[in-house]
């Protein structure tokens, strides 16, 4: 972005923008800071979802509590969204629910379980290249109207998403949140505030030297008021090896009510074996690691105390955020200014200039991470600087879990080669390594892949599919 825009003439290209979750979530943070004001474009294939959410969007900005006015317009195009865009907001839904319940669930019938589904695993993988032709058509847009822009992508799967964009138009600048890394700053405020009595410690008081791919992500340091909070949290993990449970530690049974729920006893497993901070949640680490550790089959799954997040559920979550979209609409449920949390609005902030932010993201790989290719996605730590993102030196991993990431992004690199090629066989390699395949016979492995790329053949225009 260029020196001389103002806040005042901030334009935002939201692709998704008829989400019923982020989409109000950023609404109710923009709102919320004073320095920053300008006009949201909300694209989406669902254009009445966009329609409906110019007028709860231009309900948060006529809140009593804004800090600053916003308008919302729903546009017909990508480009009429991306032409002269300073920021471009991404945030969809890669297919559709049917699409995912292929997914999550065709693998069952081999004994393969997903917890979520949307990164690794074959239904992370084949998630991944109904995805790609989208991102490509992204990066050619955002190209031909706003090469300028910053891209800030929220789409899983992140890595994925981020290095299409950068693979089809190498100049962009893009980068992707995830807010995985937090709850474990959370887990070690409270691990703080057993270990010295200290309440209200916030997150971002703790610093943590953040490594590794997304959803499999690690902290080597970690630090607090001079206090160095690895060997502690070494100590915790053994503390609660048979799970630790939050803010709810008195209720072993919590992990057990919230479809997304778990007990952290993979992560704390984890930090346990290769001795850094395992620093995602328990439904993503597992997936990346060999299926007979953590989801050799449901008793496994129940034993380690996290869930296996059903397609079912996830429909009966977006029924009830179409029903309150429609009490958004007529009144019935008032417009609540709310600060998520995520750090969005603060990044765009600090791009234009009125801040400082160190934060982690998803970028290409610059030399942050030794060991890894350059150019594949990596997550580290990064500041945010008037109009630069710069990652910040974050070391290598230990050899054996370096081996183990360094596995994924392998595979990540080849989905997104075969993906922009449109070469079956060339996804086929990525998909039968996956450590959650990799205990079927390649007749099982093949029989899968296809049926799961028949199942979502309507996204991959220009395969030849058999």
């Amino acid at each position: 972005m260029h020196a001389e825009i103002k806040s005042e003439e901030l334009k935002i290209a939201y692709i998704g923008g008829g989400s019923r979750g982020w989409a109000w979530g950023l609404m109710s943070d923009l709102c919320s800071e004073p320095r920053l004001t300008g006009v949201v474009r909300l694209y989406d294939i669902d254009r009445a979802a966009a329609e409906d959410n110019v007028v709860i969007g231009n309900k948060h900005s006529a809140h009593p509590d804004a800090l600053s006015r916003w308008s919302y317009e729903a546009v017909h195009s990508l480009s009429d969204a991306l032409r002269g865009a300073d920021f471009v907001v991404i945030s969809i839904m890669p297919g559709t629910l049917d699409e995912m319940a292929s997914d999550v669930h065709t693998p069952e019938k081999y004994g393969i379980y997903h917890s979520v589904g949307d990164t690794v695993g074959p239904g992370g993988i084949v998630r991944s290249l109904r995805t790609i032709p989208m991102y490509v058509e992204f990066a050619e847009a955002i190209r031909a109207y706003c090469p300028n822009a910053w891209v800030i992508n929220y789409t899983n799967p992140m890595t994925v998403c981020v290095r299409t964009l950068s693979a089809v138009f190498p100049e962009v600048k893009v980068f992707g949140c995830c807010h995985e890394v937090f709850g474990t700053q959370d887990t070690l405020a409270l691990m703080i505030k057993e270990k010295f009595g200290v309440e209200s410690v916030k997150r971002q008081e703790i610093r943590c030297n953040v490594l590794g791919i997304n959803h499999f992500t690690w902290f080597n340091e970690a630090s607090w008021q001079g206090h160095d909070l690895m060997p502690m949290y070494r100590e915790f993990a053994e503390k609660y090896a048979d799970g630790f449970y939050g803010h709810n530690k008195n209720d072993p049974e919590a992990w057990k009510v919230n479809h997304t729920g778990m007990a952290s006893r993979v992560k704390l497993d984890l930090t346990r074996r290769f001795g850094m901070i395992a620093s995602a949640g328990d439904r993503h680490m597992a997936e990346f690691c060999p299926r007979a550790w953590y989801m050799k089959d449901l008793a496994t799954v129940a034993h380690w105390k996290f869930q296996l997040t059903s397609v079912a559920v996830r429909r009966e979550i977006d029924t009830k955020r179409i029903a309150k979209s429609r009490r958004l609409l007529s009144g019935e449920d008032p417009i609540k200014l709310h600060l998520t949390g995520e750090e969005g609005v603060h990044q765009i902030a600090a791009l234009m200039g009125l801040e400082e932010l160190f934060t982690n993201v998803n970028v290409p790989n610059v030399g942050q991470m030794s060991g890894f290719p350059l150019g594949a996605v990596v997550e580290t730590n990064a500041m945010f600087r008037g109009d630069s993102v710069r990652p910040i030196s974050a070391g290598t991993l230990p050899e054996a879990l370096n081996g183990m990431l360094l596995h994924h992004v392998k595979n990540q690199e080849t989905t997104v080669r075969a993906g922009i090629t449109r070469d079956a066989h060339l996804a086929f390699q990525a998909f039968v390594t996956d450590p959650l395949v990799t205990g079927l016979s390649l007749g099982e492995a093949e029989s899968l892949f296809s049926e799961m790329l028949k199942n979502t053949r309507k996204y991959l225009p220009g395969w030849k599919l058999e």
